[in-house]
């Protein structure tokens, strides 16, 4: 992880100015049934999509707010890396999507009954959304209802 210094003047100045958001209370909840019971979901903000798939456009100004739903046997090798962010080094995601989207972990974990189950769908968003009103009204929720109607009892988010 790069340090503040090795960062571009233009990129410390922007986090410098950045009007950052605190949510307090941070929401959680804690987990109503044993871990090796649970059904457990991803959510990147990797910016990952399938080939199929829109990639997240980069041109969307504070960023684009949408997500893509991404089924629990898509191949990682597959998943296409469309992150704006040129704050952080992109080639450890090329080289294993499990980086950001570490489905072949959670895979392994459900084979070892250290979990109960992997969902059958997980959500990728893009980071690095510096206007983040439609993420939190619409996109957000909407991903949440959608692990609640699957019964997912965990989620592991994975911020890039």
């Amino acid at each position: 992880m790069a340090t503040l210094a090795e960062l571009p003047l233009t990129t410390r100045l922007f986090l410098k100015a950045y009007p950052w958001r605190r949510i307090d209370p941070v929401p959680w909840a804690p987990l109503r049934r044993p871990l090796q019971d649970a059904r457990v979901a991803l959510v990147t903000t990797a910016g990952l999509s399938l080939p199929e798939q829109d990639p997240f456009d980069n041109d969307v100004r504070g960023g684009d707010w949408t997500f893509r739903e991404i089924p629990a046997d898509a191949d990682p090798t597959t998943l296409i890396d469309s992150h704006r962010s040129e704050s952080y080094d992109h080639s450890g995601v090329h080289a294993d999507a499990n980086l950001a989207f570490p489905i072949d972990r959670i895979r392994e974990l459900a084979d070892e009954r250290v979990i109960g189950s992997v969902n059958h769908r997980h959500f990728s968003f893009m980071g690095s959304i510096t206007a983040p009103g439609r993420l939190t009204a619409h996109s957000a929720p909407a991903v949440a209802d959608a692990l609640a109607a699957d019964g997912v009892d965990a989620v592991l988010l994975v911020p890039i």
